[in-house]
């Protein structure tokens, strides 16, 4: 007779509780990045369609949107597939792209979060001349300086992760490639590597973060000279603006701030965290207290309601 060791009973009931609450955990997961697509796609078509979105805010809120979008199709999906199959594969050549792709994103939303603290610091600190100063000649000029700076800065690093020798096991561990895990598995020595990534990436944070705190210091030493009723408005003008840029940026410096100290557990954690909850949190910040957008939201579901009930109707007459 065969005896089993003791305590298989109670390993094989941990595994099953473990595939269990993974499962659930997935589907959880799978669910609020189907609402955040819908959120972002649903923002982006608004301030694309409605004629009364059309103030330069939400013509970087568009942009922002399909960031998000593309963000989270980027990484997501790939990682939930693996999670309901128990192997993620993914091409080398995939890889890098998913690499590139990913940190090209990541900065494209810091930078136009930066676009976006100068339009909130023209608005406020010069109304008058807003308009005339945040033309659409200008808008056009920051989104292409925003998409053409965040395409070329990763590539240096991008190229240099490529060339490098690797060997097994070529087991990245992360939920997808990032230039930390990928790094890792370099058979070399990587202190260039790591010098260049730290430089690239602290620039990339640095430049937008200091833009951004120079906009609001400059922002808040005028609201400092409004009355009550004017402060009061120009805080909630900053308002959703303000939470987004501390949720990204505070994202972005835990991220690698966690896997220096070999953390790579909770390092997973908080970048599937970043990338799937701040796109899903980004329109609903927005829209809370944006009177606009939510009237345009709501014009968009009654038009959408009035349409499904003209096609139920004219599918029963036809029958």
């Amino acid at each position: 007779m065969l005896v089993d060791p003791g305590g298989r009973n109670d390993y094989y009931q941990t595994k099953l509780v473990e595939k269990c609450a993974l499962q659930i955990s997935t589907e959880c997961f799978f669910h609020l990045l189907l609402k955040a697509f819908i959120a972002c796609l649903s923002l982006t078509k608004n301030t694309l369609t409605d004629p009364k979105l059309k103030s330069p805010m939400y013509f970087f809120l568009c942009h922002l949107s399909f960031v998000d979008m593309v963000y989270t199709t980027t990484t997501i999906p790939k990682m939930l597939a693996g999670f309901l199959s128990d192997v993620s594969v993914i091409s080398v050549p995939g890889c890098f792209l998913q690499l590139f792709c990913f940190h090209q994103q990541t900065i494209t939303g810091h930078l136009i979060l930066t676009a976006m603290a100068y339009d909130r610091y023209v608005a406020i600190c010069h109304p008058l001349h807003y308009t005339s100063i945040m033309t659409r000649s200008v808008q056009l000029h920051l989104i292409a300086g925003v998409w053409g700076f965040s395409t070329i800065w990763p590539l240096p690093s991008t190229i240099i992760a490529i060339l490098r020798p690797y060997c097994g096991p070529n087991v990245v561990k992360h939920g997808w490639c990032d230039m930390h895990s990928v790094r890792r598995l370099v058979c070399a020595d990587i202190s260039v590597d790591n010098i260049a990534a730290l430089f690239f990436a602290t620039v990339s944070l640095l430049i937008p973060g200091l833009l951004i705190l120079t906009s609001y210091v400059l922002i808040g030493i005028s609201i400092l000279r409004m009355g009550a009723g004017q402060r009061l408005k120009a805080f909630r003008t900053c308002a959703a603006h303000l939470t987004v840029v501390s949720i990204s940026f505070t994202s972005s410096v835990l991220f690698p701030t966690k896997s220096s100290f070999g953390f790579f557990q909770v390092r997973i954690i908080v970048a599937v965290l970043y990338a799937a909850l701040t796109p899903f949190l980004n329109p609903v910040i927005y829209s809370l207290r944006n009177k606009e957008l939510q009237e345009s939201i709501r014009r968009t579901l009654v038009g959408f309601r009035s349409a499904t009930v003209s096609a139920t109707k004219n599918v029963s007459t036809v029958s």
